[in-house]
């Protein structure tokens, strides 16, 4: 197996990943049926035209931010939760590491049940409701299986040997499929005229759309880790996932505009159907085995901080868990376990891009036992972020707290730990 303890730093003659994998491996992450019904939640409230806007500032800065964290991983060569102790200290990274293995787990039987319920749907409407392919429980097992198989094989075999070869290609073919669609049977013109019915402030359709890129900060590293440079870190990261999320999220709200306007997550998935005999759907849909896949490995990779079991045998572990969870529980709006997680998350790297690029300068530093600071500076953020969503929820609450955060830690990391230079390189 290639997987790596997570407090253990990947050796340099293992980081093999170029800017051409990255850009693979986050193109494809940026892509999925998630993506599109994210869109479809902006749709009714912002229309097409600002929609798009809220999208393209939401995910521009999104990954800005993401490939940033991105570098941390390659400079230091650790998981996502291990670099985590350089800016929190030992004991302070155990609760982002719970909190980061609860939401991924959640996340996992998510993307489990978006993919259950697309196939069942695929199923039906190409045999019957009775046919064994219409059966939830058969693509529950069969898609927990299959994410769990990814992830216990490791992020060197997944990219190197399946997505850069041939996986990203698929996926490019069915995106354009898709586009070529919709702009041979929509009126694009007319939706662009048309206003939404202003049922979602903008702010809350810009957090809606940067939760997705953030929503990948507390894993980032885990991959980034096996990075050769963190100029191809950066870039490829940044590249890939902007035009993999912004297309997939665009078609996701030009779609249910044009051809589903009532919304619901059905009606969706059967004007896609309709498209190509619905191929594109299909591949699309075994491509989202590939965010199952990197939300099980990385919460196996996060509970190695917690528990000292082998990386594999915790994804092993941790995909029966999402599988059983997926089994159970019925699909349900997600847009404020998006904001849910952004209030967390958001603040929390504020604190660590700032300690890691202008506190510790990129060095490694000195580990303590708990650097207090950094939580303050966290918590600080976290509260910033409840504040604006409920009182103000016109301004919008993400970007505002992760740089409220960062600037706390600027401050107080100045003030109480001397400037955090670095001890090492």
């Amino acid at each position: 197996m290639n997987t790596y303890s997570p407090d253990i730093a990947v050796p340099a003659d293992r980081r093999v990943f170029g800017a051409r994998d990255l850009f693979s491996l986050w193109f494809s992450l940026g892509i999925g049926l998630m993506v599109l019904q994210t869109g479809a939640l902006l749709a009714p409230g912002l229309g097409l035209s600002g929609s798009l806007l809220a999208i393209f500032l939401g995910t521009l800065v999104g990954v800005l931010l993401l490939a940033a964290v991105g570098v941390i991983g390659s400079d230091t060569g650790l998981s996502a939760m291990a670099a985590l102790k350089l800016s929190l200290g030992t004991q302070g990274a155990s609760l982002p590491a719970l909190l980061n293995l609860l939401q991924l787990v959640g996340w996992g039987a998510f993307e489990i049940i978006v993919m259950r319920d697309a196939a069942s749907l695929l199923g039906t409407r190409a045999f019957s409701e009775s046919s064994l392919l219409a059966s939830p429980l058969l693509w529950t097992l069969f898609f927990g299986g299959l994410a769990t198989l990814l992830a216990v094989s490791g992020p060197l075999t997944f990219v190197r040997q399946i997505l850069r070869k041939w996986g990203i290609w698929l996926l490019l073919a069915a995106c354009l499929w898709l586009t070529w669609n919709l702009f041979a049977k929509a009126d694009l013109a007319a939706l662009w005229s048309q206003a939404g019915d202003g049922t979602m402030p903008f702010a809350v359709g810009f957090d809606i759309a940067i939760a997705m890129p953030l929503s990948w900060l507390p894993l980032i590293a885990d991959y980034s880790r096996f990075g050769k440079r963190a100029k191809g870190v950066f870039g490829g990261t940044a590249l890939g996932f902007f035009i993999g999320n912004f297309w997939l999220m665009s078609l996701g709200v030009a779609y249910t505009l044009a051809f589903a306007p009532s919304g619901e997550v059905n009606a969706l998935l059967l004007a896609l159907a309709g498209a190509g005999l619905g191929i594109p759907l299909l591949l699309i849909l075994l491509d989202e085995s590939e965010n199952a896949f990197a939300d099980i490995h990385s919460a196996a990779v996060s509970s190695g901080i917690l528990l000292r079991w082998k990386v594999e045998h915790l994804a092993l572990a941790i995909g029966v868990i999402c599988t059983l969870i997926a089994c159970l529980a019925p699909l349900a709006q997600y847009q404020n376990f998006l904001l849910l997680i952004g209030s967390v998350f958001a603040p929390l790297f504020g604190v660590v891009l700032v300690d890691h690029f202008i506190l510790r300068r990129r060095g490694r530093g000195t580990v303590t036992h708990l650097h207090w600071p950094a939580l303050v500076a966290w918590l600080g953020g976290i509260g910033a972020y409840h504040l604006l969503a409920n009182l103000y929820p016109n301004v919008g609450a993400t970007l505002p707290a992760l740089v409220l955060a960062g600037v706390l830690h600027f401050i107080l990391g100045r003030a109480f730990s001397g400037g955090r230079a670095p001890a090492q390189a």
